[in-house]
């Protein structure tokens, strides 16, 4: 009860802006009275009626952000220790990094149909690359400002460079690798509904795009509401799990302030 109480009384504040937001939206979409703006209730309605079938295209879509997402942990993790503890080698890896970084997720699309088709790996590929660079620049920089002890420590304790990787860096690092793991989540739910616009038969983001061929507004913008409520609850689970896996990480910097 009392987790509830704290999670509600941070939690009302949002929750009154966002009905006041609906409120105004409501009042100014009948005001307008066009059928090109729907108002508030408009939307909840096609929310109710369509809300099976919504849930069921976000599962879609969140089971595709969530394989593209762990392939990058799996892959990319490993890699920005490598490249973080053995410098000569990222300097022939990270120029790379630094060309594809920048090119749009969905502009390997047609690379992507190429290798996969038109199915859910080619939308898999398409993710796993967009969430590979904040998850490998950031656990390249956290292996990178780890204190220097912590290799003296390594030596001292006689580890091979896999041991060091495994048991000094990948720990100390995880602090700063979480930042990049919780940008990641959140672009791989962004990259999955843009990649399913362009690139499939089901999913939130063919959905939307249905939607629109139909003129369906108030239905387009249900969709872009569970998306929204989604995302925030899976940041929310994220946050939740980065605090109770790194509570000593936390603990540490209180007891630092607090000195």
């Amino acid at each position: 009860m009392k987790a509830l109480s704290r999670i509600w009384s941070n939690a009302w504040p949002g929750a009154l802006f966002m009905l006041a937001l609906l409120a105004a939206w409501e009042i100014t979409a009948r005001r307008m009275a066009s059928p090109s703006f729907p108002g508030a209730l408009d939307m909840l309605s096609e929310l109710r009626q369509f809300g099976p079938e919504l849930l069921r295209e976000m599962g879609t879509t969140l089971w595709r952000a969530a394989a593209g997402l762990f392939l990058a942990l799996v892959t990319m993790l490993p890699l920005g220790i490598f490249i973080g503890r053995v410098r000569s080698v990222g300097d022939y890896i990270e120029p790379v990094f630094d060309m594809l970084r920048p090119l749009p997720a969905l502009a390997i699309i047609p690379l992507a149909m190429i290798f996969a088709g038109v199915g859910s790996t080619a939308k898999i590929m398409v993710i796993y690359y967009s969430v590979s660079f904040p998850i490998v620049l950031s656990t390249i920089d956290a292996v990178r400002g780890a204190h220097p002890m912590l290799s003296n420590v390594a030596r001292s304790l006689r580890l091979s460079r896999s041991e060091t990787m495994l048991q000094i860096d990948l720990p100390a690092a995880l602090p700063k690798i979480m930042v990049g793991v919780r940008i990641a989540v959140a672009l791989a739910i962004l990259v999955s509904v843009s990649a399913e616009m362009l690139l499939s038969t089901d999913g939130m983001g063919y959905f939307i795009v249905r939607a629109q061929q139909q003129f369906r507004i108030g239905l387009g913008m249900a969709a872009l509401l569970v998306i929204a409520v989604t995302a925030l609850v899976v940041n929310g689970v994220v946050a939740w799990a980065e605090r109770r896996f790194l509570r000593w990480n936390l603990e540490r910097q209180a007891a630092t302030a607090s000195n």
